[in-house]
C-alpha cells in the first residue's frame, strides 16, 4: 500500500502542474488513498477539523480582509508610490532597488500577483524608460515578491507556529537571518546577472518613459502609513521584543504595552484606512464606512476560499498518506538519513513550485504530514517548516507559470521564460544558504 500511496502522491503533484484544480485535486487523492486503507473517514474527519482551526482561520482571513480594505482607499497604491518614486532617481542602483522595493511592498501586501501587478505597473515602465532592458525590470519585480515571509498573517507561518506551539512572530524571529541571507544573495546575484547581460542601460523602447506611472500621482504619505502600521503595532507589542528594547533603554521588564493579537491588528490597520478615507462630505463618508466593512468580509471570504480552502484539502491529503502508512514509511527514512530530510525539506517544494507555479500545496502537504516529525530527523519544527515555506517561495519566484510571472511578462512584453532565465540562479542558491543556516 506505500508504493500505491505514493504513486497516487506523484499523480497529485502532476495533476496540479497539468493546472488540475489544486483543492480537487489534493481532496481526492487524500480520499483515494484513506479509501484504499480501509478508513475513508480519515480524510472527512481531518477536512472537518481544518475548516474551524482557531490557528489559521482568524488571521489569515484578517490579512486578507485587511488587504482588500487597503485596495478600496487607495492606501496600497499611496505605498507603492512613495517607495517607488524616489527609486526612479536612483538609477545606479535600480536592479537592487526594485527587487528591495517590491520585497518590502510584499511584505504588507501578502499576495505575490497583487504586489507584482500593484509594483511593476509603476516600476517597470519607469526602468525601461531608464534603460533597462524589459526583461531585467519585471525579472527584479518578480524577484522580491516574497516579502511575505516578514508578515505573521501569511498562511504558512501560523501553520508552522501552530507545529512548533509558539506564535507568529516568534517564527518570524527564528527565520530573520536566513531570509535576510537569501535576500542579499538575491540582490547580488540578481545585479550582477543584470551587468553581465548588458540589461543596465542604453535600453530603448516605444511605449516607456521615465514619468510613465509615477509622477501622475499625488502621494499622500499619511495613507502610504497605513498598510505597515498593523506590523509595527506586532512588532512592537511582542513580549520578547519589548523586553529587548527596555533592555536598551535602561528599563526594567518591558515597555508596557499591551499584547495585540493579529487580528486585532489588522482591525486597527482597517480602522486607520477608514479615517484616513474621510472627507467633508458626510453622505461619502458614511458610503466609505459600509464599503469598508463590506471589502473587509469579501477579503476574508475570498481568504476563506482560496487560502484555507487549500490548507482544508491538504489536510484531507495528508490524512491519507498517513492512513495508507506513507508518512510512515517517509519518515523512516528519513530517521536514517539527515541529509534526505534537509535536501526534501529544500528541493521538494521548490521544484514543484517552480513546475506548477504555486508554492502552497507542496509546502503545506509537507509542513503537515513530514514537519511535525522534525525532533526525529535531529531538526526543529521552526527550522524545517520555515525552510519548506521559504523555498517554496523562492521557486514560485522563478516559475513561468506563476501568476506574478504572467502579470509581470505582460506588463514588459516578454515571454515568461525570460523571468526564469534571470532568477533561477538566484533563487537557487537562496535555497541553499537558508538551507545551511536553519538545518545546518
Amino acid at each position: 500500500m506505500v508504493w500505491i500511496g505514493a504513486i497516487i502522491v506523484i499523480l497529485t503533484f502532476v495533476a496540479i502542474v497539468k493546472k488540475v484544480e489544486t483543492r480537487l485535486a489534493l481532496f481526492v487523492s487524500g480520499l483515494l488513498m484513506a479509501t484504499i486503507a480501509g478508513k475513508p473517514w480519515f480524510a472527512a474527519v481531518a477536512f472537518e477539523r481544518a475548516m474551524v482551526n482557531s490557528g489559521l482561520v482568524p488571521v489569515i482571513c484578517s490579512v486578507m480582509g485587511f488587504a482588500f480594505v487597503l485596495k478600496l482607499t487607495k492606501c496600497d497604491q499611496h505605498l507603492v508610490h512613495s517607495l517607488t518614486k524616489p527609486l526612479s532617481a536612483m538609477r545606479p542602483v535600480l536592479i537592487p532597488g526594485a527587487i528591495l522595493v517590491t520585497f518590502l511592498i510584499n511584505t504588507s501586501l501578502t499576495s505575490a500577483a497583487g504586489s507584482a501587478a500593484a509594483v511593476g505597473a509603476v516600476l517597470i515602465p519607469a526602468l525601461v524608460g531608464a534603460g533597462v532592458h524589459p526583461a531585467a525590470a519585471a525579472a527584479a519585480v518578480f524577484a522580491g515578491t516574497w516579502g511575505s515571509a516578514f508578515n505573521p498573517g501569511t498562511s504558512h507561518i501560523p501553520i508552522v507556529a501552530g507545529l512548533a506551539n509558539v506564535d507568529p512572530m516568534t517564527v518570524i524571529g527564528n527565520h530573520t537571518i536566513p531570509v535576510l541571507a537569501g535576500l542579499a544573495s538575491i540582490l547580488i546575484i540578481s545585479t550582477i546577472t543584470a551587468f553581465v547581460r548588458k540589461e543596465t542601460s542604453g535600453y530603448i523602447a516605444e511605449g516607456f518613459s521615465l514619468e510613465d506611472g509615477t509622477n501622475d500621482f499625488k502621494v499622500n504619505p499619511i495613507k502610504a502609513l497605513v498598510p505597515v502600521i498593523p506590523l509595527l503595532i506586532l512588532v512592537l507589542t511582542n513580549p520578547k521584543i519589548q523586553k529587548d528594547l527596555a533592555t536598551l533603554f535602561g528599563m526594567e521588564n518591558t515597555l508596557g504595552l499591551p499584547i495585540v493579537t493579529i487580528v486585532q491588528a489588522m482591525l486597527i490597520g482597517c480602522g486607520l484606512a477608514f479615517l484616513v478615507s474621510i472627507t467633508s462630505d458626510i453622505k461619502k463618508s458614511f458610503d466609505t464606512l459600509q464599503d469598508t466593512s463590506k471589502q473587509f468580509f469579501a477579503g476574508m471570504g475570498d481568504a476563506y476560499g482560496s487560502v484555507i480552502g487549500i490548507i482544508i484539502c491538504a489536510a484531507a491529503f495528508t490524512s491519507g498518506m498517513q492512513a495508507i502508512g506513507l508518512t510512515g514509511a517517509l519518515i523512516d527514512v528519513m530517521k536514517n538519513s539527515t541529509s534526505i530530510a534537509k535536501f526534501a525539506s529544500t528541493f521538494g517544494p521548490l521544484l514543484i513550485a517552480v513546475l506548477s507555479g504555486s508554492g502552497d500545496a507542496a509546502t503545506i502537504a509537507f509542513n503537515q504530514s513530514i514537519t511535525p516529525h522534525a525532533a526525529d530527523f535531529g531538526f526543529q519544527i521552526m527550522d524545517m517548516g520555515s525552510q519548506a515555506f521559504l523555498t517554496g517561495a523562492w521557486g514560485r519566484s522563478m516559475s513561468p507559470v506563476a501568476g506574478a510571472a504572467i502579470v509581470l511578462a505582460g506588463l514588459a512584453k516578454i515571454d515568461p521564460i525570460e523571468l526564469t532565465k534571470r532568477n533561477a540562479l538566484p533563487m537557487i542558491v537562496a535555497s541553499i544558504i537558508s538551507m545551511f543556516l536553519l538545518m545546518g
